[in-house]
């Protein structure tokens, strides 16, 4: 089976202003990467809105009733860094409906595993509030898709967004049908996702923060994802597996602060795909957050493409932190203990 990809030049009609680093030129950067890519066998999957319905599963109806009114608007503040046009609300339905429409082509067996380059971002938006260039929470409606409406009891969401995600946290915060785990930059924006954020109730341990200090390069997160989700997945046995990706982890992205290399996301793509593979049946789907260095992006999703692809073999790059990072990882294997054989 093939990867698969959803992209649409309709994700370019969300505009929140000049000068904002949320702008259709990120996508425009990575379209014409893939225009002039020929070696990765991709099958387009086509996107279509998420429905209210799929949205108020995961979105408080008012919330979502309140987006719709801005269609046709030319601009409305939601929030200090995020705003609509006035397709933004087609766009981000667009955007929601078309990691949906992924989550199922890779269920149903269409294609192997999926990239959706979407925007509007999601992965801060909450219950009720738009958040971080984030209106709807793409990756959140897709996995509560999967349970409400694939029957899936296990889903494990990956984050490694520079930003914490602090909307898809929240979302399953008191449930175990869904894992989250992010690395993220802390303290940073949004202020979330300190080591013990670690669920409640029947949720208690299926939230997974480790929060970093900046600089932290390609050794390092490989180490986090090797030595934290690597056991945690495997014990958790998902049947599902979703990435946020952002990309301004990038070490030259301009809101970031991280180190990872271009290489650093081919092998960063190759550790969780190899989980996927183990675990369960190979199904998995990355989704477009953050990422604002263009080359970078663009640089970076061929990497994810590739191996997602199975066109490159993977970088070989030693799981070697530093020694801050591993005091970092200490306090986090502390708290997680007597959830996960970490």
């Amino acid at each position: 089976m093939s990867t698969g990809i959803v992209r649409d030049d309709r994700y370019l009609d969300h505009v929140m202003g000049p000068g904002h680093v949320e702008c259709p030129e990120r996508l425009e950067a990575v379209h014409g990467m893939l225009d002039r890519e020929t070696e990765i066998p991709l099958e387009r999957i086509e996107p279509r809105p998420a429905t209210p319905d799929e949205l108020a599963a995961v979105h408080a109806p008012e919330y979502v009733k309140f987006i719709a009114h801005t269609a046709g608007r030319p601009y409305v503040v939601l929030d200090p860094d995020t705003s609509t046009s006035s397709r933004s609300y087609e766009t981000a339905r667009l955007a929601a409906g078309g990691t949906i429409a992924a989550a199922e082509a890779i269920l149903d067996g269409r294609v192997r595993n999926a990239f959706a380059l979407v925007r509007p971002p999601g992965h801060h938006a909450e219950w009720g509030q738009a958040k971080g260039f984030c209106i709807f929470n793409n990756i959140a409606v897709a996995a509560e898709h999967l349970v409400r409406r694939r029957g899936l009891g296990r889903v494990l969401i990956a984050d490694w967004d520079v930003h914490h995600g602090n909307g898809t946290q929240n979302t399953f915060y008191d449930r175990k049908d869904v894992l989250y785990f992010s690395t993220h930059r802390f303290p940073f924006y949004p202020g979330t996702g300190f080591r013990d954020e670690v669920g409640a109730g029947e949720g208690r341990g299926y939230t997974v923060n480790v929060p970093l200090g900046p600089a932290k390069e390609d050794e390092d997160y490989l180490y986090f994802y090797r030595r934290i989700l690597g056991p945690i997945a495997r014990a958790y046995a998902p049947e599902f597996i979703l990435v946020s990706a952002g990309f301004d982890i990038f070490r030259a992205d301009p809101l970031g602060g991280m180190g990872v290399s271009l290489e650093g996301f081919a092998a960063l793509t190759a550790e969780i795909k190899a989980l996927a593979e183990e675990t369960c049946r190979g199904r998995m789907l990355v989704v477009l957050e953050g990422g604002y260095n263009l080359d970078g992006l663009a640089q970076g999703v061929r990497r994810v493409l590739q191996q997602l692809a199975g066109t490159r073999t993977p970088p070989d790059i030693k799981a070697d932190p530093s020694p801050t990072t591993q005091r970092e990882l200490a306090a986090v294997i502390e708290t997680h203990r007597s959830f996960w054989p970490v």
